[in-house]
């Protein structure tokens, strides 16, 4: 099974998971690059307004999810909701004949709106897991274990 690792990452943490993720379970990477600046605060503040709004993007994806069967679909929380890049991709891409995992990566806690957001704005055929992790780069052999258990019942449950 063709497994893709599709990931939007402004500070590093979602990209650390990504990686960490598509090692252990031997899938490619997709990085989703939204096309507007998101950097400093200003940029920042308006990207967590337009998260909230519910806003989408102009995006450009690394690789196309066509080909691959398992989507795994990763993305920061910002103001509690999943950034416009990974909306506009879950708009974009029909996921309805895929297996899809979802993965937040977030500084406070909470991540349960977020996960619902993202299954409310996508419709995978089956969603095999969902998973959270809490400042994953401060935190990166923490992180390393929840990714490992979180891949480990991924694989049971795709076998």
């Amino acid at each position: 099974m063709k497994k893709l690792v599709v990931y939007y990452s402004r500070t590093g943490n979602t990209k650390f998971v990504a990686e960490k993720i598509a090692e252990k379970l031997d899938a490619d990477l997709s990085e989703v690059i939204d096309k507007k600046k998101r950097e400093g605060k200003l940029n920042v503040l308006t990207a967590e307004y337009a998260s909230i709004r519910e806003k989408l993007t102009e995006i450009k994806v690394s690789k196309p999810i066509e080909e691959y069967e398992f989507i795994i679909v990763g993305t920061p929380v910002w103001a509690g909701k999943i950034t416009p890049a990974i909306r506009k991709f879950l708009i974009t891409n029909d996921v309805s004949d895929k297996l899809v995992a979802f993965f937040v990566t977030l500084d406070g806690d909470k991540p349960e709106k977020s996960l619902k957001n993202m299954k409310e704005t996508a419709t995978p055929k089956l969603l095999i897991g969902e998973l959270a992790i809490t400042k994953a780069l401060e935190r990166q052999e923490e992180t390393e274990e929840q990714v490992t258990d979180w891949c480990n019942q991924i694989q049971k449950s795709l076998n």
